[in-house]
């Protein structure tokens, strides 16, 4: 075929496609409107009207959420999950900490968990190829340079052994749901959402749904079953989320009384290693013949604790006590259980002798014993009023009129959140709260109901993820009532809570000298002691000071001015934090042991003291303070601090008044009720804080 042949077939082709180019512009221009013509602007206004009116419509409607693509559900969803982390945490510093944590364990995962190459390179041995000859041989002395250079499969016959595996400790929550058939399905999908974020924020969730308690056994096996499924349906259907529904992780001996405990370790971890929440049944099957056996919701939560701590192992006796001691390290070094939680309808453990409504934090070590003997109390009175009507005036304490099976529920959450932190290290802490605060805060604005607006106030922060991400309560238990209600955002009232969450830790013993129990703080009453007194630990005691005050202590003129005016110290821990409590006279009165001197001593907060490694966590400051407004001091107490002291934020939020002393640098704080009207108390007050001198050895020219 000639040059000019081909030149004519690409010329009549190109006049061809030139042709049918023409043709299509001629139909589609005929085709169109001009830009002016009415009929066009119409349609074109109507479709962007029908836009707006669309997107005005997912805007208002929580409907229209499932019209959008997996894309934008995605986004949506990422961005509530990030909404929701900013809004549980008290400040952005906190959220922003915690994701840099999590980023960390998870590029630590990652390079843990990255396979090896199966498959090797084999070099070409120098053996296979021949020697140069002279001659061209190609291939006939052996294989092709590409057969050797191809990867191969070996299988060596003395395999090496495989370098031990490295698996990242899981951190674990242990959660029970207590009647989860009273429930609607509003709450349950609010707790499920719940428990996917914690999950995604790096917390494993294991769920025990507790049906109650009951005469017919296999009616309540049948409800834990069924509320099992309805709970792992829930978690299923939020998005990246999966659940696992245990039926048989429990065992249960015939002996008496019988022990109840985790039939199989693989089987429960398993799950939570790939990422699932667990759900299981409070059902235990015998060991001899199996039989599904219901036990109760608190031994199971507490067989499972016992196990995840690693104290579930019985030792052999015949074994070396050194390989059982690894042994339960070893088991304690793949799980740290760092939360247990307790969703009940009856929310946190209520405050019944005091000004506020509900504990927010319980110290356990210190305030077990007392909240337990304060609620047998009101459901003895509970149970007497049921009987005998309460008839005029009556010498018994009053106390808000709950009933004795509301009574009995808070006493088994307090007693099992006891038992359970026992287990566990100090670290450790629980949560008591109801599912419905939790669903409330979980809930997004596409989510609302629909004759909800989707416009309104923050939304409540979330205490379960709120408590993940600080190790603390919703609120400070320091608070006062009035503060507390109004930072919460609702009404300050006895009767009704204000706070439906309880923060429990296993927490430290606090050291009261003397026991305000015994012998009451009072000036008329003070006691002949001084801080070299054999029942204090000086050195401890002065190690607190410096450490926390971050400066040089001059010990003999510090104790020449307090002893003989000590009112008492408090020691929380091991001295951990404290405060040095004394009685000051005001310039001008002097200490002749009359009642007139005695009358205007003014209490007065001298040392106020926290370890800087315990500071800001844990509740030490909140432990001490409580124990000095509530135990020590409960008409009121007065201190100073500096202007430019970074705590004055904390010492405002707590005082019942401030006064800034002129030509000093010093701001006077106290928690004294009506001090302001009485001016012969305030005056005493202010002298007080202004004549005390520090008694610190260095000078780094601060001025007081």
């Amino acid at each position: 075929m000639s040059s000019r042949t081909l030149t004519g077939l690409r010329t009549a082709k190109s006049s061809r496609l030139k042709r049918n180019n023409a043709s299509l512009n001629n139909s589609s221009s005929s085709s169109q409107s001009p830009v002016w013509c009415p009929s066009a602007r119409r349609n074109i206004s109507s479709t962007t009207e029908r836009r707006v009116q669309q997107s005005a419509e997912f805007s208002s409607s929580s409907r229209s959420y499932e019209r959008l693509g997996r894309r934008a559900k995605e986004k949506l969803l990422d961005r509530d999950f990030f909404l929701s982390l900013l809004n549980s945490a008290s400040t952005k510093r906190e959220a922003k900490s915690y994701l840099a944590r999590l980023k960390a364990q998870h590029q630590i995962s990652a390079n843990q968990a990255a396979p090896k190459p199966l498959v090797t390179d084999v070099k070409i041995p120098s053996a296979a190829i021949p020697s140069s000859t002279g001659v061209n041989l190609g291939s006939f002395y052996g294989a092709s340079r590409s057969v050797y250079e191809s990867p191969v499969f070996i299988h060596d016959t003395t395999p090496s052994p495989p370098p031990p595996t490295i698996t990242q400790r899981l951190h674990l929550a242990l959660i029970k749901i207590t009647t989860p058939q009273l429930l609607d399905d509003y709450t349950i999908n609010g707790v499920a959402k719940t428990l996917s974020q914690l999950n995604r924020l790096g917390m494993a969730c294991c769920v025990v749904v507790d049906p109650g308690t009951g005469e017919d056994l296999n009616a309540l096996r049948k409800i834990a079953a069924e509320q099992a499924d309805r709970l792992s349906l829930a978690v299923d259907a939020q998005p990246d989320s999966k659940s696992a529904h245990i039926d048989s992780v429990l065992s249960i001996s015939t002996t008496k009384p019988p022990a109840l405990k985790v039939s199989s370790r693989k089987v429960l971890l398993g799950p939570l290693r790939d990422g699932q929440i667990v759900v299981a049944a409070p059902v235990a099957y015998t060991e001899e013949v199996p039989r599904a056996v219901a036990v109760s919701g608190n031994d199971a939560i507490l067989a499972l604790a016992k196990e995840l701590a690693g104290l579930a192992t019985v030792p052999d006796p015949d074994e070396d006590p050194l390989l059982t001691a690894q042994r339960i390290k070893d088991l304690q070094a793949e799980v740290s259980l760092d939360r247990v939680i307790l969703l009940d309808p009856l929310g946190g453990i209520p405050a019944l002798s005091g000004p506020q409504s509900s504990h927010v934090f319980i110290n356990m070590e210190q305030e077990f014993g007392d909240i337990l003997q304060e609620l047998r109390q009101v459901r003895q009175s509970a149970l007497e009023a049921g009987k005998n009507p309460p008839s005029g005036q009556s010498d018994c304490p009053s106390f808000p009129a709950l009933e004795a099976s509301a009574i009995d529920g808070h006493l088994e959450n307090l007693r099992l959140s006891q038992a359970a932190l026992a287990l566990l290290p100090s670290a450790s802490s629980g949560i008591i709260t109801s599912p419905l605060e939790v669903a409330n805060s979980a809930q997004s604005s596409h989510g609302l109901a629909p004759d909800l607006s989707a416009v309104g106030t923050r939304r409540q922060r979330n205490p379960l993820i709120h408590n993940l991400l600080t190790d603390k309560p919703l609120l400070s238990s320091s608070l006062p009532l009035s503060r507390r209600a109004a930072m919460h955002g609702r009404p300050a009232s006895v009767t009704t809570p204000g706070l439906h969450t309880t923060f429990v830790k296993r927490g430290m013993p606090l050291t009261l000298i003397p026991n305000p129990r015994v012998q009451v703080w009072t000036a008329q009453n003070r006691p002949q002691l001084g801080l070299d007194d054999p029942c204090i630990d000086l050195p401890r005691l002065v190690h607190l000071i410096e450490d926390s005050f971050n400066r040089k202590l001059d010990v003999q003129d510090y104790l020449n001015r307090v002893n003989g005016r000590l009112a008492g110290l408090i020691i929380a821990g091991e001295y951990e934090g404290g405060a040095i409590l004394t009685w000051e006279l005001p310039p001008g009165v002097e200490d002749d042991g009359s009642e007139a001197s005695q009358a205007r001593m003014v209490p007065y907060l001298d040392k106020f003291a926290v370890l800087k490694r315990s500071q800001g966590a844990g509740g030490v400051a909140d432990i001490v303070f409580n124990a000095m407004v509530r135990s020590c001091f409960p008409n009121g107490v007065c201190w100073r601090s500096r202007k430019d002291n970074p705590v004055n934020k904390w010492y405002f939020e707590r005082s019942q008044g401030t006064w800034k002393l002129n030509d000093t640098n010093w701001t006077m704080f106290w928690t004294t009720p009506g001090l302001v009207q009485d001016s012969q108390r305030f005056q005493d007050y202010e002298g007080v804080c202004r004549s005390i001198q520090p008694s610190w050895a260095d000078d780094i020219g601060v001025v007081d």
